[in-house]
């Protein structure tokens, strides 16, 4: 027990909540510039023009179908940004092909009248998508992307080892070194768990109450 006391100090709480703070800005960071990206995909995905069309269905295919640390190690070792950089346009790429997927939902889902009524305006495509479309396609995309925010932040376990960013894990690994106990190590891990748990089980709750939100509405 004296063993866990001496682990939990506010210096060692500190580092890890510290490192917390920068897994949730790469995954925030991540997931702003993939819906940007991703959007962009899935509009492309329904272009009336066939080479856009096979670009975006290639851009999904080769993401959705390759490891996330293949595109870590890219980035970092081939690409040789720095490791925040890496990080950022590492996730952004690999998530905005299943954010792609969301999007094409979410505007599937937006009634075909509402595409008419935009042509019928006078409106450009662009113009079409951004002030009409994809604001009442968001409603409907917002669990799905909360729910990939969830699985964003779990992946950034995967910086510590691919290009040693401090980020959570890192910080938890980096502290382990500094104690020699098997209870102290097992102590570390089990509160990292516990972070993990409790920001990742937070925002699947605002998707529980969002969807239930959403039902009520209709």
């Amino acid at each position: 027990m004296s063993d866990i006391i001496a682990l939990l100090t506010w210096t060692n709480l500190r580092f890890l909540l510290e490192g917390l703070g920068l897994t949730l800005v790469i995954s925030a960071l991540s997931i702003a510039c993939s819906v940007v990206l991703g959007a962009v995909i899935s509009i492309m995905r329904g272009s009336r023009l066939r080479v856009m069309r096979g670009i975006s269905i290639a851009y999904v295919e080769l993401f959705k179908n390759t490891p996330l640390l293949l595109w870590i190690m890219f980035t970092f070792f081939v690409a040789q940004l720095p490791p925040l950089p890496a990080a950022v346009v590492a996730f952004t790429l690999f998530t905005a092909a299943s954010v792609a997927e969301i999007v094409r939902g979410g505007l599937a889902s937006v009634p075909a009248g509402q595409y008419e009524a935009a042509r019928s305006q006078g409106f450009s495509a662009p113009q079409m998508y951004v002030l009409i479309i994809l604001p009442q396609a968001l409603r409907n995309m917002v669990p799905a992307l909360l729910s990939q925010f969830v699985t964003t932040i779990k992946d950034t376990s995967y910086l510590w080892g691919a290009m040693a960013l401090q980020e959570l894990m890192g910080r938890g690994m980096i502290l382990m070194n500094s104690f020699n106990s098997t209870v102290q190590i097992f102590a570390i891990f089990g509160l990292l768990a516990l972070i993990y748990f409790a920001v990742c089980f937070t925002l699947s709750q605002f998707v529980r109450a969002y969807q239930k939100r959403l039902k009520g509405a209709r």
